[in-house]
């Protein structure tokens, strides 16, 4: 691959590095605050109403995000190939965006637990307009991750003043409900308006509608399984029990998205890069960013599910607030599915698919989305918002089981090379050090603060002595940017 024409893949982590810090932070800085305006109720609202579109979004965008990617990752070189591909998969989106939409508005009138929200999901709705127009899979096939990050961010700055200026009291749900889609969605009309950079906009001749229905059809059975899973929690909860009970969720699930997103930072930039790696026939170089990305996700994710297993309480009082504490043993049961999401991360959506395994991740996510419903149905009556995370937490390790069979033939060469046995040492010294320095008496924050700073320093250095690869390779990194920098001066 030449540099001139292929992005670097450490400048494609670092500008998603930044991106995944801005989509944590955003919550860190917004969820404090409006879950202690709406409280738990105003929440799940909020919550179930995400959730219930989601599915609709799911429909109208079939299998599109994740093929989109492969689709045009393969033929990137190729202007007029890649425009169009495009507009080929852009016409498919828009037509079942039609299909889904009449859908959603028979819904919204014949179902009464969306009905009385009405304002809410008409709202939340326009989210399946926005990701339609916003072929967000054509800028990560191409790899433009500054672009993504610097607009991501600066929609998420705008979201945050608006939240701060509208949203003030319980019946503010719906505005928020508004500003959440705008965070969220309104880099789309950017990404449109951008199109014109990359693609011939003008039609094209001999479109070929049919080639890319096969795979989106395969790649939509897999969405369906996973969001079935991931959303199904909420959806039922608010069926079966109350909004309190999907705010309490929520709460829970929030921090244990924004450990995911951390988790799986390295994995996103993988795929377009994995799939030209693949279509070039250098599975030397596709194994070896696999590699680099599980070794990343065991050193990151699990010193964080011990961490956030040891201060549940502390973590949810301040993210939420005291109102909150029903969401603590949901969050304790959670937790272990970031280490799970990551490996099926790598796995699944970055090898099996450019690797054409896509049949066996579809099939792992059957097999978690069965296993989830059947689990919900038995614990969320009797146990609510901790039943709920009973069925994720067995889901998720269904199908990570599922899919590490699928690709047992890889699996020794893949995971050799990382040190369990120092992870386990240094996360469990790093813990003890840790439980030692909570003080509930100097508040919340500063007992996170505190046991935070020794657990992770206390684990990085233990790392370091160890000679873990990965974090000598970052001290590393640092070390000569810090040299350099005195040797400019």
């Amino acid at each position: 691959m030449r540099e001139d024409k292929k992005t670097s893949l450490k400048i494609n982590f670092i500008m998603n590095v930044i991106l995944t810090m801005s989509s944590f932070i955003f919550p860190l800085v917004t969820f404090p605050y409006v879950s202690r305006v709406l409280m738990p109720a105003g929440m799940g609202k909020i919550s179930f109403a995400t959730a219930c579109i989601t599915y609709f979004s799911m429909f109208a965008q079939m299998g599109i995000p994740t093929y989109g990617i492969r689709a045009c990752a393969k033929v990137r070189d190729d202007k007029e190939k890649l425009s169009k591909t495009v507009q080929e998969i852009m016409v498919i989106n828009l037509i079942m965006c039609i299909v889904v939409y009449n859908v959603f508005f028979a819904c919204l009138a014949a179902i009464p637990r969306i009905r009385q929200d009405k304002t809410l999901f008409l709202i939340m709705g326009t989210m399946i307009a926005f990701n339609a127009i916003g072929v967000e899979w054509l800028y990560k096939a191409l790899e433009k991750y500054s672009y993504i990050t610097i607009r991501s961010v600066v929609f998420k700055f705008i979201a945050l003043l608006l939240m701060f200026g509208f949203v003030h009291t319980r019946e503010d749900y719906v505005v928020y409900g508004g500003i959440v889609i705008f965070a969220s969605s309104a880099s789309n009309i950017l990404n449109f308006i951008n199109l014109k950079k990359y693609i011939i906009i003008r039609p094209l001749k001999n479109y070929n509608f049919k080639q890319h229905i096969g795979m989106i059809l395969i790649f939509f059975a897999m969405s369906v399984a996973t969001t079935v899973y991931t959303n199904l929690d909420t959806v039922m909860l608010g069926f079966m029990k109350t909004d309190t009970d999907v705010g309490y969720y929520n709460a829970a699930v929030k921090i244990k998205t924004i450990l995911v997103s951390v988790v799986t930072s390295l994995g996103t930039v993988l795929l377009p890069r994995a799939s030209y790696y693949v279509e070039q026939d250098n599975l030397g170089g596709f194994y070896r960013i696999a590699k680099k990305a599980l070794n990343f996700i065991f050193v990151i994710a699990i010193p964080i599910i011990i961490y956030f297993i040891l201060f549940a309480e502390e973590g949810i009082c301040f993210l939420s607030g005291k109102a909150y504490t029903g969401a603590v043993i949901p969050m304790k049961i959670i937790m272990p599915t970031v280490l799970f999401i990551g490996i099926t991360n790598v796995l699944g959506i970055q090898m099996m698919v450019p690797l054409g395994k896509e049949k066996q991740v579809l099939y792992s996510e059957i097999a978690g989305a069965v296993v989830d419903f059947v689990l919900n149905i038995i614990f969320i009556p009797r146990y609510g918002a901790a039943g709920a995370a009973m069925g994720t937490l067995t889901a998720e390790i269904v199908v990570c089981i599922w899919q590490m069979a699928a690709m047992r033939r890889e699996l020794d060469n893949l995971f050799m090379s990382i040190k369990y046995w120092l992870l386990i040492i240094a996360t469990a010294i790093s813990g003890v050090v840790s439980i030692q320095v909570r003080t509930a008496e100097a508040g919340v924050f500063i007992s996170l603060f505190l046991s935070a700073g020794c657990y992770f320093i206390m684990y990085a250095v233990i790392l370091l002595l160890g000679k873990e690869k990965l974090v000598v390779e970052v001290f590393g990194q640092i070390r000569e940017q810090i040299i350099r920098s005195r040797v400019l001066k």
